[in-house]
């Protein structure tokens, strides 16, 4: 089986960039996140509570998280059952947030993670796939863009949505993030050695598309 991971700072576009990727090779996309909502969803069906750390500890080895691919669409599937409809509420939310600092969380999700790229083709996206989830991936990409670019792209998304957007506020809170992500004490937002970096600051998204699809054939060999 053949992974392919990209890690960045938020803001970059990885998860767009990873779908669009997945969909041109016939990959699974993994969606880390909703493995983690999931993730919450059984820790909530099980009554725990999302301060009780000992519970989420006990409980979430109990899970069984994968992704699969059903007329056309992906799937997370929970002990078997598709939960996709029941996974983007505001309760699963906070619940993730909070579970996800969980180091047995983490832990059990890192194993059904390595489970599924080793028995599919996957692209995965994150802040540590390349350094600590999939680190003999065959290609492993960077994707960046300056702090600057990633506001005025998030202030546009927030715009074309209705809602109103502060520039400086946007960026400082992307400045934010990148600090916590680099600086954590678990997994932190760094590029892997073997990874090829691209900055998509003065790049289309046709154009980031078209050099991921070259980076994956060279290092594949297709």
């Amino acid at each position: 089986m053949n992974s392919i991971a990209i890690d960045g700072p938020a803001g970059a576009g990885k998860s767009s960039i990873a779908k669009m990727l997945a969909g041109k090779l016939s990959y699974i996309y993994v969606d880390t996140g909703a493995m983690f909502r999931a993730m919450a969803l059984y820790l909530l069906r099980c009554g725990v509570n999302a301060e009780d750390a000992a519970a989420i500890s006990a409980h979430c080895k109990e899970a069984d998280i994968t992704i699969r691919i059903k007329d056309g669409a992906q799937v997370v599937l929970l002990n078997g059952e598709d939960v996709s409809p029941y996974i983007r509420t505001q309760e699963v939310g906070e619940m993730a947030s909070r579970s996800s600092v969980n180091p047995d969380v983490r832990a059990k999700l890192l194993e059904l993670q390595r489970a599924l790229a080793a028995r599919e083709n996957v692209v995965m996206d994150g802040r540590d796939i390349g350094t600590v989830v999939l680190p003999d991936a065959p290609v492993k990409i960077y994707l960046t863009a300056s702090p600057e670019v990633r506001a005025k792209r998030r202030c546009l998304q927030l715009e074309e949505s209705g809602q109103t957007a502060d520039y400086d506020q946007v960026l400082a809170e992307i400045r934010e993030r990148d600090y916590r992500d680099m600086n954590r004490a678990i997994a932190p937002l760094k590029q892997a050695e073997d990874a090829i970096l691209v900055d998509s600051s003065n790049m289309t998204i046709p154009e980031v598309l078209d050099t991921f699809l070259k980076i994956a054939e060279d290092r594949l060999g297709k």
